[in-house]
């Protein structure tokens, strides 16, 4: 009977004394990404939508699409010092380092070019309602703006003219163009849908059907020859094969996510979620697993990666008696 009692103890001991140990080395474990610094937006309030960086000049463009303005942030001194208003729901804005211009696409249709010297307005096109992410062609330059019912606007910077257009299902959220300038990755929430649009032909070659609903944001990875699809009904992420669209994994993810970007230098992905969470994902021989899962602010779920600056930016709407404000996080 004491032999039973002194193994029952002895047990009880070992197993308390691992759970201790496991308990230590999980607190002893950082988080992957730091909270380095908070930028104070104050007097933004409503939705933010996309962000753009000028890396030569250290400014950070933030779309406040519900305060009808475009935030210019110095990251040097993390202060604002610029601020373009009574704008029409700004959604995408995109930076032109060759020109020195800040492209804006609005919802009323509207696509802007700004001299960043002094913001002022240097050229306008119209297109139909719902202009929302901007991307610039890599190997021509061109601005490639999402609009309407569903369609592709490819812009020439130069002549503030439309030279291509490329007709969508439905309307397209994010999109990513692969670094040849050839294809174009297109999320279509509305019809349930990735579309692979052709460049060159100006058509699309091939759609995908969605394996969830509300696909918004996106990423393409040339390295795996990937595209990452982050879903919201359910909250899925979701790493298919860019070559067929054939899924590869499928993982649990952080609800009502709006923006997700990939750091090659750690081989990880960030997904920023309204539900106030930043997920973190690590690639492995086995696929990618969740490293992480940080809490930012309810409604927080914009953000951007810089790999030349080493940061993610992501910005929080103004609630809870805070104002808006633009988190920055190191990863570590």
């Amino acid at each position: 009977m004491s032999v039973g009692l002194t193994g029952t103890l002895a047990l009880l001991a070992v197993t308390l004394l691992s759970g201790c140990v496991r308990e230590a080395a999980s607190q002893s474990v950082p988080a992957p990404l730091a909270l380095e610094s908070t930028i104070s937006l104050p007097g933004v309030n409503g939705r933010i939508d996309h962000m753009a960086i000028d890396i030569a000049h250290g400014r950070l463009f933030i779309a406040a699409l519900e305060n009808g303005s475009i935030e210019v942030v110095d990251l040097s001194t993390g202060r604002r010092i610029a601020q373009i208003i009574d704008l029409n729901e700004p959604q995408g804005v995109e930076y032109l380092p060759d020109r020195n211009e800040l492209v804006v696409a609005s919802g009323d249709g509207a696509v802007r070019f700004y001299q960043t010297d002094n913001f002022t307005l240097s050229g306008e096109i119209k297109l139909a309602a719902d202009a929302d992410n901007v991307r610039i062609d890599p190997t021509t330059g061109a601005v490639v703006i999402g609009y309407g019912a569903g369609a592709l606007a490819i812009i020439d910077v130069a002549s503030r003219s439309v030279k291509n257009t490329i007709a969508l299902s439905a309307h397209p959220e994010s999109f990513r163009i692969d670094a040849t300038g050839r294809r174009a990755f297109v999320n279509l929430p509305g019809a349930r849908q990735i579309a692979v649009a052709d460049l060159t032909t100006m058509k699309v070659d091939s759609t995908w059907r969605t394996s969830h609903g509300a696909n918004y944001p996106m990423l393409f990875d040339a390295a795996s020859n990937s595209v990452m699809i982050a879903y919201r009904q359910p909250a899925r992420l979701v790493i298919t094969d860019a070559s067929d669209g054939k899924v590869r994994q499928d993982i649990d993810l952080c609800g009502d996510s709006d923006d997700l970007f990939f750091d090659a230098k750690r081989q990880r992905i960030y997904v920023s979620c309204g539900s106030g969470d930043l997920d973190v994902f690590a690639g492995s021989s086995d696929g990618y697993q969740r490293i992480g899962r940080i809490r930012t602010r309810s409604g927080a779920r914009t953000s951007l990666f810089v790999p030349e600056l080493d940061r993610l930016f992501v910005v929080a709407r103004a609630g809870d008696g805070k104002a808006a404000a633009i988190l920055v996080f190191r990863p570590r």
